[in-house]
């Protein structure tokens, strides 16, 4: 039987409809806004970090500056293209996308560029191209898709373990060989974390947390490079110009700031002292020129996204939504502690950039890609709330 639509009724549905849009509005502004201040600060580190050896290197104190300001440019252009699509096409595309990302490993094994040991990047010409950043994003809609498919099997590890050896498995293995240990442990804590967000049982995800782990140990002992950033962070005053020269210099960056910083663009620490300092290590003179109250305010900034994507999280409409949004806050928030950490010497340096802040073009691209996926997801309940309006 037919429910009457009375103009009580549907004056309640416009209500609730207005009310659904301006809440989800609302939650799209406060995930945003974190980022593009970021993005600010970020070019504003940049500007002091890259300065010096941007003009040693390229004849340009602001080389590096306009070059990351031309990516940020292009992921904006992503960005508004992924705000605009909707995001359950991802799942239709989960598999072609994750075999692409695959493809583009296995390329960068073959005729990658080799730097600092390790073989990452695709030179182009003028833009390095870094597979690993497509790859995080090509097993999070993987997993995330397969456990919203599967949400009734769940219980049996079979319909858990497939999926998530066929993607986080080859991928992993792939990222390992390069070697991308730090790319690795991302992928993974992402991955686990849509795992522990869906229907999977906690001792599943438990017993894909357990193999992980010893399969990193195992492989992160067996190589070489690996194996002495993790000794160089567990003393690096051993060989304090050599491995553990990065450690070093960036607390002597972080002490020099005190409490407000140096003052900006008065950084001791770019003028050659700290390897990477415009790029895994942006962190450091942050907190060299602004102090700690500079430092807590970027950390505060990517507190406040994490806990803006945990919201549109819980507001998606539907399962896939929800552990999407979830792996893609994951990915970014861990990847922000695994850097941090690392600049901090509270973790081994791993070589992973800091969302939104760090120079460099694959990165920003991928990163500013997925915030508008965020934001798609943040926005569907609006259009949910209107198809719900037109069918009374």
């Amino acid at each position: 039987m037919a429910t009457r639509v009375t103009p009580i009724t549907r004056a309640r549905s416009v209500g609730e409809a207005i009310a659904t849009h301006t809440a989800n509005e609302r939650t799209t502004v406060f995930l945003l806004l974190p980022v593009a201040i970021l993005l600010i600060v970020g070019l504003g580190a940049l500007m002091s970090a890259s300065s010096v050896i941007g003009l040693a290197e390229n004849g340009d104190k602001l080389h590096y500056v306009k070059r990351q300001a031309g990516y940020i440019g292009g992921g904006l252009v992503v960005f508004l293209v992924t705000m605009r699509v909707p995001y359950r096409w991802y799942a239709r595309l989960a598999l072609p996308i994750l075999v692409l990302a695959i493809g583009g490993l296995v390329v960068t094994l073959g005729m990658g560029e080799v730097r600092n040991g390790a073989r990452r990047w695709i030179d182009l010409g003028s833009f390095s191209l870094q597979p690993s950043e497509f790859a995080k994003f090509a097993v999070v809609v993987f997993v995330a898709n397969a456990m919203a498919r599967k949400e009734k099997w769940l219980h049996q590890f079979a319909h858990v373990f497939w999926p998530v050896a066929g993607s986080l498995g080859v991928v992993a293995g792939l990222l390992l060989l390069q070697p991308d240990l730090g790319t690795t442990l991302i992928v993974a804590s992402a991955t686990f974390a849509v795992l522990a967000a869906s229907m999977t049982p906690i001792r599943h995800v438990l017993a894909f947390v357990a193999m992980g782990a010893m399969g990193v140990g195992v492989l992160a002992r067996t190589n070489p490079y690996q194996w002495e950033r993790v000794t160089s962070f567990l003393d690096p005053e051993a060989d304090p110009l050599g491995n553990g020269l990065q450690a070093i210099q960036s607390l002597v960056a972080l002490g020099t700031g005190g409490l407000f910083g140096v003052g900006l663009g008065a950084s001791r620490a770019r003028w050659f002292f700290l390897p990477n300092a415009h790029t895994d290590f942006i962190f450091s003179i942050i907190g060299e020129e602004t102090g700690l109250a500079g430092s807590l305010i970027v950390i505060a900034l990517l507190m406040t996204f994490a806990v803006m994507g945990t919201v549109v999280a819980m507001r998606a409409p539907d399962m896939f939504g929800r552990l999407l949004a979830v792996g893609i806050v994951s990915w970014l928030s861990i990847q922000a502690i695994i850097n941090i950490g690392g600049v901090t010497r509270v973790l081994p340096i791993s070589g992973v950039p800091l969302p939104f802040v760090s120079s460099g073009g694959s990165a920003m691209l991928v990163n500013l890609a997925v915030v508008g996926v965020l934001a798609n997801i943040a926005r569907s309940g609006r259009a949910g709330a209107a198809r719900k309006l037109g069918a009374q």
